[in-house]
């Protein structure tokens, strides 16, 4: 203990002098760098490595059957997927044959078709499941035991809760109808300290409501008129255009919450609904469904005691012009205008004193309706969507398909690199998931009303895996593999715990070389992956390829429920395991 003592004195004496010496802003990593700088001070103090791979596609399954609108990552390593029960069948049959219950949404007419599926990421296999009540554009999170819950849709769905054990490989959703206290269609979902959700807006719905992890509640909604204000009064019946739908919406680790929608955010009290801080408008166009860019919260680092966020700071990218979708839509013209979506990108930091949006550089290409996933390195992946129009049916043309890896504590001008293209097209209705082994899983995309097969942008029901540059072969000898036998599995807030890696090489992890982090299995739907969050746990030490590390102090911080935890070696992750986190 002596020698491990010594060597984290060393490491935070190292730490505080190049904090000390370097800007944190200006200071990247990788090639020709000598340290990765971040707000919160040094992650390596050697130099991270640098990796020339642009990354690897392949078709993981040829049809799922479910084309993926709404998707969750489980942690029983299922994904789970469905889209609408109203818009015609799907592409798979509900098993076993014959398995054909009635539809309360069209006349409780029996439906031998799956809308839901449950996707094995290790063996490509698919299970169908029974799926009632319309999930149409619903949002959803994970309660604290893992089990999946899906709120909302339209028609009979819109005030429903459905529920998928997690526990039981076999089960189908478990529905209570009317049972939330508004309209939730197009709402988002931010899970809470003590595993309850925040239920934010919808179609007509401008209110919030806390919902707790069980199917028995008594509603609760509470009138929150800025999502009136940000909604873009409609045109006529069925002429919707508000602009502030599936509004991107964080939990801050002081409990508050971070709201933005369409182009203007607020923070408020999470319990009570009241706004304490107004921000800056962000100019430049509308940021949320159906205008939809992209956000995200960047990674929270814990301060070396544990007690504070070193940094929380919010990225939002992309989207469009406010009358893109008027331009676009066939409610509002004969003729489609598909507008240039827009390629800038802005941050703020919503708990800094006197907040303002600060100008991002600029991506390479325009975006909208793309996913903006966070990586177990702590960087970022922006994938999928497209550089004209907005989401809708048919609304949008000439697919961005070229990912992008996004490095926002980099110099300014070298926070983007375009990775390998892909050749499909997800569009409209595409999701995308970071599993376990450190590989994207890439679904969906129907700018449909129906399944439809056979045009330029067909119902994709092709399954993608994108392994990102830092799973390049060439780094495999030294891969950093979280060990699940010698690792701790069950985190304590504020409490220590240990991981154990491993690699091909037995190479010898030093203090200073590694990194760790936790990340939320986010909900995500329509280009936004709500609940995503990624904590920089405080590592205390290195001692024979096993990390002390302490687990984050609060629910604030980290909702309680299954992360993934990763490992990262000079900036290359390797596979990560479960950990569940109370």
């Amino acid at each position: 203990m002596d020698f491990l003592f010594k060597t984290y004195i060393l490491l935070l004496l190292s730490q505080s002098f190049l904090f000390s010496v370097f800007d944190a802003r200006d200071l990247g990593g990788g090639a020709g760098a000598n340290t990765l700088v971040s707000d919160g001070g040094a992650d390596y103090t050697k130099p991270e490595i640098v990796v020339n791979s642009l990354g690897h596609w392949k078709i993981d399954n040829p049809n799922a059957g479910v084309a993926a609108m709404q998707l969750q990552l489980m942690p029983n390593d299922k994904v789970v997927w469905f889209d609408a029960t109203t818009l015609g069948p799907s592409a798979i049959k509900l098993e076993p044959p014959g398995n054909c219950p009635p539809n309360p949404d069209t006349n409780n007419a029996p439906d031998c078709f799956a809308h839901a599926i449950a996707y094995d990421w290790k063996t490509t296999k698919v299970r169908t499941i029974v799926l009632s009540g319309e999930p149409w554009c619903s949002s959803g999170n994970l309660w604290p035991n893992g089990n999946l819950v899906a709120t909302g849709g339209t028609f009979s769905g819109v005030k429903a809760v459905r529920m998928l054990p997690k526990d039981d490989l076999n089960a189908n959703f478990i529905e209570r109808k009317d049972v939330l206290g508004d309209f939730r269609w197009y709402a988002t979902n931010q899970v809470l300290e003590d595993g309850s959700a925040l239920l934010v807006g919808g179609r007509d719905a401008f209110s919030i409501e806390i919902v707790p992890p069980t199917l028995d509640f008594k509603p609760h909604k509470i009138d929150f008129p800025f999502l009136k204000e940000t909604c873009t009064p409609p045109k006529g019946p069925m002429r919707y255009i508000e602009n502030n739908l599936y509004p991107f919406v964080y939990l801050l680790p002081d409990g508050n919450t971070f709201l933005f929608a369409n182009d203007r955010a607020v923070t408020f009290c999470t319990r009570s609904g009241q706004i304490f801080i107004k921000h800056p408008v962000l100019p430049g166009g509308s940021r949320n469904y159906p205008s939809s860019g992209m956000s995200a919260l960047f990674p929270l680092k814990l301060s070396e005691d544990n007690q504070r966020v070193l940094n929380v700071e919010v990225v939002i990218c992309g989207g469009n012009v406010p009358d893109a979708f008027e331009q676009v839509d066939a409610k509002h013209v004969n003729e489609k205008v598909f507008v240039a979506a827009l390629k800038d990108c802005h941050r703020i930091k919503p708990m800094a004193g006197n907040t303002k949006w600060e100008n991002e550089q600029d991506m390479p290409s325009p975006r909208v309706m793309g996913d903006l996933l966070l990586l177990p390195n702590a960087n970022l992946l922006m994938l999928n969507g497209a550089k004209k129009g907005c989401a809708a049916w048919e609304d949008a043309i000439d697919a961005n398909l070229v990912p992008l890896s996004y490095m926002p504590f980099k110099p300014m001008g070298q926070r983007f690199k375009e990775l390998k293209k892909t050749a499909i097209a997800r569009m409209y209705h595409s999701t995308a998931a970071l599993l376990p082994d450190a590989t994207v899983l890439v679904a969906g995309s129907n700018p449909h009303q129906f399944y439809t097969p056979n045009v330029e942008f067909p119902t994709e029901l092709r399954v993608e895996k994108f392994s990102p540059p830092y799973l390049d072969c060439k780094l495999d000898k030294d891969r950093p593999k979280v060990c699940d036998q010698g690792s701790d599995k069950v985190l304590k807030y504020g409490a220590p715990f240990k991981v154990k890696v491993i690699s091909k090489s037995n190479i010898k992890l030093e203090p200073g070389d590694v990194k760790i982090t936790l990340i939320y299995p986010p909900f995500t739907t329509h280009g936004f992956s709500q609940n995503q969050r990624l904590i920089i746990p405080v590592i205390k030490g290195v001692e024979n390829n096993v990390i002390c590390a302490l687990a984050p102090p609060n629910g604030k911080v980290a909702p309680p429920g299954y992360y993934m935890l990763f490992v990262s070696r000079l900036g290359i992750p390797g596979h990560g395991i479960w950990v569940h986190i109370d």
